[in-house]
């Protein structure tokens, strides 16, 4: 087992992990020095004196690639039973990392999370932060997870590929490796973990603008073609309203031209379902997924609009809100949902053996 630990001008903190960590159980210890510079040497040094494998980057380069060298690095050597990945400023102790390595072994074809449950005195961007992210992968995928932002993550030696060909290279890595995750069927399973913060976490190297902006950029992608979707079907049926009359034609019309759209932009930007033969798997599974939102769709604002009365722009919003969640989770389930790679993990892999999902 490997404990992976990308570290950018770490302190002592670093140091003592490492004794610790040799002190609770035996591991290789590999850290990537992510372009820390001259200053940092010393401390580098010694973890090297320490028995740790360290590889360095000449300059910054993010979380991301740090940890996309270390698994490089991992596939090189052989790499058999696991990877633990940790934070190198003392929030993760060794106990817990631990901890990670012993569910790895029993739980060889999931992603291991250390999860904090954020109790105690916890500085009020972190808590935000993570309230947030979790609020909207789960409002997205349809998966909860206690902590979204957690450095502290195990994983079986078969993915190392995968975690390679993930996209992003600093602190979005991470977020879009638990899209990827959901995407491929890799199952997830929390561990908790003691909440930690040193100094109101003043150690964190996060930039609060620009690395949000990029943790919820993928996030956002994925709704986002469902929202133009949405807003070109609600033009369409006004127009088609207002030059026909019928609200049978108009429904139908404006949800034809509208589905088009959006399977084109689903299937090359937000699922990224690019091969031609995946065509013949999710074009049928998604157009009769459109036929019965199509019902829903008609029955609903007929319901609202000639039914009850309600005005036809808002009977449209309060359709659209309540099938837009449906349409979603269809999609992410089982139209888009690509087979797993070829990584020798067990087929029953799939399936979802953590409670807290």
């Amino acid at each position: 087992m490997t404990v992976l630990i990308p570290a950018y001008e770490p302190d002592d903190r670093l140091l003592s992990l490492i004794a610790n960590l040799k002190a609770t159980f035996r591991s290789k210890i590999v850290i990537v020095d992510d372009g820390s510079g001259e200053a940092y040497r010393p401390i580098f040094d010694l973890a090297r004196q320490s028995g740790c494998v360290v590889l360095t980057h000449a300059v910054n380069l993010g979380k991301g690639r740090a940890l996309k060298t270390g698994f490089r690095y991992l596939i090189d050597i052989g790499e058999r039973e696991g990877v633990i990945c940790a934070d190198s400023d003392g929030q993760h102790l060794p106990a817990d990392i631990k901890r990670i390595a012993d569910a790895l072994v029993d739980y060889r074809y999931e992603i291991v999370l250390g999860c904090r449950h954020f109790t105690g005195k916890v500085p009020f961007r972190s808590r935000f932060g993570n309230d947030a992210t979790r609020w909207v992968y789960s409002l997205t995928t349809g998966r909860r997870i206690q902590d979204t932002q957690t450095g502290l993550r195990g994983f079986p030696a078969t993915m190392l590929d995968w975690l390679c060909r993930i996209p992003g290279e600093r602190f979005e890595y991470e977020m879009n490796m638990l899209l990827q995750a959901q995407r491929e069927g890799y199952s997830l399973y929390e561990v908790p973990i003691d909440t930690i913060y040193l100094e109101d976490n003043k150690s964190s190297h996060f930039r609060p603008i620009a690395d949000s902006a990029k943790v919820y950029a993928p996030i956002l992608k994925f709704c986002s073609s469902s929202v133009l979707a949405a807003l070109l079907d609600f033009v369409l049926v006004l127009l088609l309203q207002l030059l026909s009359g019928s609200l049978l034609l108009s429904v139908v019309g404006a949800r034809a031209c509208s589905s088009l759209f959006n399977y084109a932009m689903n299937r090359r930007f937000v699922f990224g379902d690019k091969q031609r033969e995946a065509v013949s798997s999710s074009a049928p599974k998604y157009f009769a997924l459109v036929l019965l939102i199509l019902g829903f769709n008609y029955g609903l604002m007929f319901l609202f609009h000639e039914r009850i009365g309600v005005p036809l722009v808002a009977a449209k919003l309060l359709t659209e809100g309540i099938l837009f969640a449906f349409s979603y989770w269809s999609q992410r389930t089982f139209v888009f949902r690509s087979a797993r790679p070829s990584t020798g993990l067990h087929p029953t892999s799939k399936l979802d053996r953590s409670t807290r999902q």
